[in-house]
C-alpha cells in the first residue's frame, strides 16, 4: 500500500490541468529569477565591499 505522500504525488503530479502547469512554470520562473538576483547582488556586494 503507497503511503499518503505518495498517493498525493501520483494524483497531483498527474491531474494538473494544462492552465496549472503554466501557472506553475511562470511562479518557478519568477521565484528562481528572485533568487539568481539576491544572489548576484550578494556576489557584487562582496566583490565591492573586498576590492577597497
Amino acid at each position: 500500500m503507497p503511503t499518503p505522500h505518495a498517493c498525493w504525488l501520483t494524483t497531483e503530479l498527474f491531474d494538473m490541468t494544462p492552465e496549472q502547469r503554466k501557472q506553475n512554470l511562470r511562479l518557478a520562473l519568477i521565484l528562481a529569477s528572485v533568487a539568481v538576483v539576491f544572489f548576484v547582488g550578494f556576489l557584487a556586494k562582496m566583490v565591492w565591499l573586498t576590492g577597497q
